[in-house]
């Protein structure tokens, strides 16, 4: 049995609940109300994974940050492994479909399950499934909420070739 220590952060797309366990992060998940008595915001962290991922998170949030560098573990089938594996690839700032990403998976009538295993991933933001976007470019699907996902892709996108400033 993995133990997990749990740490709740605000942000500015909500609280986001990450847990680790003394190996690697396991979640990275955003708090639904109601959710966030179980686990208050705390400001002491004891767990060195955790502040990591704290620290990178904020630097992601402030756009300094365009890659994590974490250990990462999340529970799944050998093909949800593949599909997650293959979202580390995403580049910061950058979007593909889900038949772009079940191609790249080896297999371009696994797009469902592509758009089922994006759903499952329990590594929000650092393994980046907001990343992947419907092949007319409409964002679909978010277990985040699609409005997060509209804030990071634009998030990304301010960042991506560094802060530009018309003046």
């Amino acid at each position: 049995m993995i133990i997990t220590t749990k740490h709740i952060i605000s942000t500015p797309l909500g609280n986001i609940c990450i847990e680790a366990s003394s190996e690697a992060i396991n979640a990275v998940l955003f708090v639904k109300k109601g959710d966030a008595e179980a686990i208050p915001v705390s400001t002491t962290i004891d767990h060195p994974l955790i502040q990591q991922c704290v620290e990178q998170l904020n630097e992601y949030f402030e756009g300094s940050r365009k890659t994590f560098d974490l250990p990462l573990q999340q529970e799944g089938t050998f093909f949800q492994q593949k599909v997650w594996a293959q979202l580390l690839n995403i580049g910061y700032g950058k979007t593909i479909s889900y038949l772009t990403l079940s191609k790249q998976i080896g297999d371009t009538k696994a797009i469902r399950a592509v758009g089922t295993t994006n759903g499952k991933n329990q590594i929000a933001i650092i393994v980046p499934c907001h990343r992947v976007i419907g092949s007319d470019g409409s964002l679909t699907g978010y277990a985040g909420e699609l409005w997060r996902k509209k804030w990071l892709l634009e998030h990304e996108g301010k960042f991506a070739n560094g802060v530009q400033t018309l003046f």
